[in-house]
């Protein structure tokens, strides 16, 4: 049976505060531990008005204290923006807040645009995207009971530990689009998560090489992957297509480098459609056919068969679902409904 997960951007559409993209978000989380889903993990992004993820570790917290069960995590904290030390340091403080239940996903790319990257690593000494491999190590040694040991030129040492008494550590896991982050993932025996709701290229290559290039570790001896896809389920599929395309429209903005704004609702996103271009029709039709769309059913089955497809007993849902103009605007009634009509289809 393939288990769900949930990847969470933290939506915000149009007229909606960070207060209430936020509340929204929090109530999606408790739905999905509920419903029996096996993860729920937030991604980094930044400055951008539709996207109010932009700090993994805060929003994780807050869903540990309304949640028992599921697993909390990043998907993922974006390494290059951030020291190490700081990373390994706030997840181990998550573990020992619901221990068991965390999970640390490293991405490799900034997750925003260069002069926000250039102010994220103007505050101190941070990683850079060359050094994305020795600090993946730095974060594991780090979280680990024994800690990371750093020697001096003049010959001495000196142990650091994430946290001062640790009974558990957080599961690392490396996301990634590309070749780089499955050869990577493989050559040091870590769970890899291709993410495939936003790109989906190369999804079949990067597989092949993580699984057969896979060096087993101590904690993971045979390899481990899931794969993330963007979905709506609604009791109609006319509806379903409906709270889909405010979040095509909003895939189309940046593929074709357009002003970004918040999300549009449903409404704005059937008016504006009428009029639009060439370039953005196709780059929403382009998209449109990899998202899964449609009723409880018939979603649950495209999920199956995209877990079969691919050799994975999990799949983590982006729902993409958008909210009508008349939809309170501290809940996601549609994200809300794609959970729950997949999981009972499930």
């Amino acid at each position: 049976m393939t288990a769900l997960s949930v990847l969470d951007l933290v939506p915000v559409r149009s007229g909606q505060t960070s207060a209430e993209a936020i509340a929204a978000s929090l109530s999606l989380a408790q739905t999905a531990d509920r419903l029996g889903y096996r993860r729920y993990w937030f991604a980094e992004h930044h400055n951008m008005p539709a996207v109010a993820s932009t700090t993994p570790p805060v929003l994780i917290a807050a869903a540990a204290t309304r949640t028992t069960s599921i697993r909390l995590g990043s998907g993922g904290v974006m390494l290059p923006n951030h020291a190490p030390l700081i990373v390994a340091e706030q997840f181990a403080a998550l573990e020992a807040i619901a221990p068991g239940r965390i999970d640390l996903g490293l991405g490799r790319a900034p997750g925003s645009d260069p002069v926000i990257t250039q102010l994220l690593r103007g505050s101190g000494t941070t990683s850079d995207v060359e050094q994305f491999p020795r600090h993946v190590q730095d974060i594991a040694a780090l979280l680990s009971g024994d800690g990371a040991t750093v020697r001096f030129t003049s010959g001495g040492e000196y142990t650091v530990h994430a946290t001062p008494a640790a009974t558990g550590s957080p599961e690392v896991w490396l996301l990634g689009s590309s070749d780089y982050s499955a050869q990577l993932a493989a050559s040091h025996g870590l769970p890899y998560v291709f993410a495939n709701h936003f790109s989906g290229q190369g999804l079949e290559r990067a597989l092949d090489l993580y699984r057969t290039g896979y060096r087993p570790s101590e904690e993971h001896p045979e390899p481990r992957t899931f794969l993330t896809v963007n979905a709506v389920a609604a009791p109609t599929q006319d509806e379903a297509e409906a709270r889909a395309l405010p979040q095509l429209r909003m895939m189309a903005r940046l593929r074709l480098n357009k002003p970004l704004v918040a999300l549009e609702t449903v409404e704005q996103a059937v008016a504006a459609s009428a009029e639009a271009d060439a370039a953005t029709e196709q780059v929403v039709s382009a998209a449109r056919e990899r998202w899964f769309v449609g009723t409880g059913e018939s979603v649950a089955a495209e999920v199956r068969g995209f877990a079969e497809r691919y050799g994975v007993d999990e799949v983590m849902l982006s729902p993409v679902a958008a909210s009508y103009d008349a939809e309170p605007r501290d809940s996601s009634p549609g994200r809300a409904q794609t959970l729950e009509l997949i999981a009972a289809a499930m």
